[in-house]
């Protein structure tokens, strides 16, 4: 018995039919950014593939080569972190929706012969994208290069913070007035997307053509938020470690800060033991220390986070317990921890 990180794929099946139920007639888009938020980029990707998912968000054109190469030639896959020409280049080339965010990436879109770019409009988060006083000006270049035949526009997007109602509507007046102005600057940008998680399942209004939904994917729910169950989702994932000794009063147990667990958890969550929820008393660099229970054992299994194993926290349990998102925790869990893939058919 080894630490690793148990990946229920049925479970994500479910969330991806939750999803869809959800955002009709509005397409999922399933975000896949850093190796699907630690579950592992290529099974992610096939498992949403076999669900009927068609669209991924692969952030950088790196990952999204990947998903391509998973995935055969019939995926959509976003990129839209475009470091260079060259890196343009490479997603024309892996044939990846481009997302675009500023005049110059514009011009080396262009240069590359780019037919599926997203352009970018900023509505307040300042996450990259095109200021709206540079707005107008760069759709009707935008256009020019179109009617040219350098580059198609296929899509306008934004990115929002999802932390008030009132802010949220500030960026969808700025969204709208966008895609109105790319319309007539003389584009048909026919993918408008903005919403992200939380947005996509609590506003219908933001939904538009396509969502892009990440962390509800894999069960991961709001800091602060409405808990899994509440949105009709599952944690995927259940972060396991072996007892490596036992004495009376304490276990350790075989993960620590180098598989990726903040130091700062000890003290403030418990653990799924099988003895029921057990104090996190400390982590060190390759192990860390849990409160007994009678009748501990080497050998006996320790859930760090994960759904159905004594009432052990998610991640994003964890998380609030340090003022951060579950995302976090579930990206920290080093790649030296092995992935498990519980599939319906081992049941």
């Amino acid at each position: 018995m080894s630490t690793r990180l148990d990946i229920d794929l049925d479970a994500l099946r479910k969330n991806l039919a939750e999803i869809a139920a959800r955002v009709a007639p509005a397409r999922h888009m399933l975000v896949v950014k850093d190796d699907a938020y630690g579950h592992g980029l290529t099974t992610i990707a096939q498992t949403g593939w076999d669900a009927g998912v068609r669209w991924f968000g692969s952030f950088d054109v790196a990952g999204g080569r990947i998903v391509r190469d998973a995935l055969g030639p019939d995926a959509r896959i976003f990129a839209w972190m475009i470091g260079s020409r060259e890196d343009a280049r490479l997603g024309v080339k892996a044939d990846l929706d481009l997302g675009v965010g500023d005049t110059a990436l514009l011009e080396d879109a262009a240069a590359v012969g780019a037919q599926r770019v997203h352009l970018k409009i900023d509505t307040g988060l300042h996450r990259n994208g095109i200021r709206p006083e540079e707005w107008p000006v760069a759709v009707r270049r935008a256009a020019e290069l179109e009617r040219s035949g350098a580059i198609r526009v296929v899509g306008v997007w934004s990115h929002i913070a999802e932390a008030s109602d009132a802010e949220d509507d500030a960026a969808r007046a700025v969204f709208d007035w966008a895609v109105a102005e790319a319309q007539a600057a003389g584009l048909a940008p026919r993918m408008r997307h903005l919403a992200a998680s939380a947005a996509s399942f609590a506003r219908s209004e933001f939904r538009y053509d396509m969502v892009r939904v990440g962390a509800f994917a894999y069960g991961i729910h709001p800091a602060g938020g409405p808990d899994a169950a509440a949105l009709g989702i599952r944690p995927i994932a259940t972060l396991a470690a072996p007892v490596t000794a036992a004495e009376e009063e304490f276990v350790r147990i075989g993960i620590g800060m180098l598989d990726g667990i903040p130091s700062t958890l000890a003290g403030r969550v418990h653990v799924g033991t099988p003895g029921g929820p057990r104090r996190l008393v400390r982590i060190d660099a390759a192990e860390s220390v849990v409160a007994a229970w009678p009748g501990a054992a080497v050998g006996d299994e320790v859930a760090v986070y994960g759904p159905g194993r004594c009432g052990e926290l998610t991640a994003t349990d964890l998380a609030e317990s340090i003022d951060t998102i579950g995302e976090e925790i579930a990206l920290r869990v080093s790649q030296a921890v092995p992935r498990s893939y519980l599939r319906e058919t081992a049941r």
